[in-house]
């Protein structure tokens, strides 16, 4: 299964080292949403160990930036 995505949010996410596996099949998602507030803000589930431009700690928890990473989850709810 492939994403769909607008070409703008794809532009956008322009620090994405993981070369937009995201897209090729939700199992390359590698943060699950916990929680989005506003279609904006991610609060997510990852582990310590994945490195990634668009995860930030906040707290005891993680928030994600990526535009594409919102979109996803915007439109499919994964």
């Amino acid at each position: 299964m492939t994403l769909k995505i607008d070409e703008k949010i794809i532009r956008e996410t322009t620090r994405c080292d993981r070369k937009f596996l995201c897209l090729k099949t939700p199992s390359n998602i590698y943060c699950q949403v916990k929680d989005c507030i506003n279609e904006e803000v991610l609060f997510v589930k990852c582990e310590d160990t994945i490195i990634c431009n668009y995860k930030m700690s906040f707290g005891n928890s993680f928030v994600c930036n990526c535009p594409t990473r919102k979109e996803i989850y915007n439109l499919h709810k994964i």
